[in-house]
């Protein structure tokens, strides 16, 4: 909505209202279509201009009634909501509703929620994790007599479909995109190593450098845990290496405000003086001066693929690859060539 606004030029309000066609709304038709177009152009999906999904199209016959989405962590983070809202659009092409409930991962209510999601009238399940993982997939899944998709999860035995995002490509791409622009010294802020994102997206920077024979320096990695506090201290850290780096590849975007709010009492620019690239998308990303180039988390496309495996054929072998969705990279301003020393 924040793009289509932007193009549209109006605000995120008019946008939902617009492509939601909600009622008793006073806006003008001019305005509408404006939004339309300006939808389309960028090619959003909305109620307003259906989706034909790759179920229809391979003919199989799609998800009717009810769909329930489980998720273990919902208040903590965006990414549950905008994969709700994948769901929510390709469900509402084919009239299904769609029923959401938080787990937490508790032992009691778990299992309680998900008989809750899985009564009568529940066509489908889709069963998500904030933090991209392999699971113990509770045992009332393997009993259900309806489709269930794992969403930013997987498990050992592959026994349901699965989509999670491509992590070691996504850090690969962002730390190529600084080489691209001539950054031999390239230092990254991670996340916390035993989390998966942050283990494939320092995997993916190890890969990009190798590729373009830049030698790995261990003291161009420095540990964080994904906040602006963390992103703050390890630039300080790095700002005083005796051959400071020439750009930063901080794992998410919150790291990367803090990394902004060192550099800048440094007395640095961005990009004159250190190229910073974050990872996420989140909505700050685009206000931060100057914009920030990061990476998508596709957690709307990995909904929509969700709804479109309930559908597909069952495999032979009742076992299914991971699928892996790409984190575009998002170009904006605060990335240059290295400064001349």
């Amino acid at each position: 909505m924040t793009d289509v606004a932007k193009a549209a030029g109006c605000s995120q309000a008019t946008v939902s209202f617009v492509l939601n066609r909600t009622p008793g709304m006073k806006l003008s038709q001019q305005t509408r279509d404006r939004v339309t177009e300006a939808a389309r152009a960028l090619g959003y999906a909305s109620p307003t201009f259906p989706v034909r999904t790759a179920s229809s199209a391979a003919g199989v016959q799609p998800i009717d009634g009810i769909i329930g989405f489980a998720v273990d962590q919902l208040a903590t983070s965006p990414e549950a909501v905008v994969a709700i809202e994948g769901v929510r659009q390709a469900s509402w092409n084919a009239g299904n509703i769609v029923l959401v409930a938080q787990t937490l991962c508790d032992d009691e209510m778990e299992p309680r929620t998900l008989r809750a999601l899985t009564g009568p009238g529940v066509s489908a399940l889709i069963y998500m994790a904030i933090f991209t993982r392999e699971i113990v997939a509770p045992a009332y899944l393997s009993d259900l007599n309806i489709p269930v998709v794992l969403l930013n999860c997987y498990t050992a035995d592959n026994a349901f479909p699965a989509v999670v995002p491509s992590e070691i490509v996504g850090g690969q791409m962002s730390t190529r995109h600084l080489i691209e622009h001539g950054h031999r010294r390239i230092a990254t802020i991670t996340g916390e190593p035993w989390m998966e994102a942050a283990e494939h997206r320092l995997k993916g920077y190890r890969r990009a450098l190798a590729s373009a024979d830049i030698p790995f320096d261990p003291d161009l990695v420095v540990e964080g845990d994904w906040s602006a506090g963390a992103g703050y201290r390890a630039t300080v850290q790095l700002l005083a290496l005796p051959d400071r780096p020439t750009a930063i590849f901080c794992q998410n975007d919150r790291t990367a405000i803090g990394c902004y709010e060192a550099l800048k009492e440094a007395g640095l620019s961005i990009p004159d003086d250190m190229s910073v690239v974050g990872y996420d998308d989140e909505e700050i990303a685009r206000h931060m001066h100057p914009p920030l180039t990061t990476s998508i988390l596709p957690h709307r496309a990995m909904g929509m693929w969700a709804v479109e495996q309930l559908s597909a054929p069952t495999p032979d072998t009742n076992r299914y690859p991971i699928t892996k969705l790409e984190c575009p990279l998002v170009e904006r301003a605060s990335v240059g060539p290295p400064p001349r020393r």
